[in-house]
């Protein structure tokens, strides 16, 4: 039996959205070895400020599975749920697993649905292709495109690059990312890293710090040595975050966008 909203409006944000649409792919998630669901009737969650979160019907989980825990949570958006974890022989993901049991009246579709925490899980596959992160967004998209604009990339008076043949990248929500090739870079000033971040659109990021001699500056650019097909574009070539680094386009100096990588070490790319 759904909630009535009209008892949580008090704390909820307008501005706050909740949208549940049914997906057309057919969706597996693995542990263990084992595969605990597998559903071509899986619902997709877009939540204001969240990754798009995959939700399965019953009967197509391994509830033989789970065990139930003491862990629950109340959301003021959807309801109150109840949380399990996937116990696969000598393996187990605590809590890894909700349901709501309960929910509002504007998010009755997801009740007894099952949704599983990312990372907890070993393996996801959307098709025959392998996912990683989060599910696809449908609604994102990337393009990446060659251009002949005049890029130079400059830090502490430093000119680090600067060429006329960039290849360019637009992602739905993010700045043009602009992609440079390693012979218009002063290579000889970057210093490969320990880290390395997956893109669910792009494949496997791995990173460069910049070294001005008296200065490191961690994890300032970074490449995808084998990216997606979506992406194959990229391959090799080199970026760095314009929100750290004086970008000039043309000639004209780039304003500093604001997002999550403005500062360094902060929340994977």
């Amino acid at each position: 039996m759904p909630l009535s909203s009209h008892v949580i409006e008090k704390e909820r944000d307008p501005n706050h959205k909740v949208k549940i649409e049914s997906s057309p792919k057919w969706i597996r998630v693995i542990f263990g070895g084992e595969t605990v669901a597998d559903s071509k009737k899986a619902l997709i969650l877009f939540e204001t400020g969240f990754t798009p979160v995959y939700y399965f019907p019953e009967d197509d989980v391994r509830m033989d599975l789970l065990r139930a825990t003491d862990k629950t949570s109340s959301c003021p958006y959807k309801g109150n749920a109840s949380y399990w974890s996937v116990v696969v022989g000598e393996h187990t993901a605590e809590d890894a697993v909700w349901k709501y049991t309960e929910t509002y009246d504007d998010s009755p579709e997801i009740q007894n649905y099952v949704a599983f925490y990312w990372d907890k899980l070993d393996r996801w596959f959307e098709e025959e292709e392998e996912i990683f992160v989060h599910p696809r967004d449908p609604y994102k998209r990337i393009d990446v495109v060659n251009s002949s604009r005049h890029v130079k990339i400059v830090l502490n008076d430093t000119v680090i690059a600067e060429t006329s043949t960039p290849t360019l990248l637009f992602e739905t929500g993010l700045p043009v990312r602009y992609y440079l090739r390693p012979t218009d870079i002063r290579m000889d000033l970057l210093l490969s890293t320990e880290k390395a971040t997956h893109c669910p659109y792009k494949g496997a990021c791995n990173y460069y710090s910049v070294n001005l001699g008296d200065q490191i500056i961690d994890n300032l650019a970074w490449y995808y040595r084998y990216p997606t097909l979506e992406a194959a574009k990229i391959a090799g070539l080199v970026a760095f975050f314009n929100e750290r680094v004086e970008l000039y386009i043309d000639g004209d100096l780039q304003e500093k966008p604001k997002t999550k990588w403005s500062i360094a070490n902060s929340a994977e790319h």
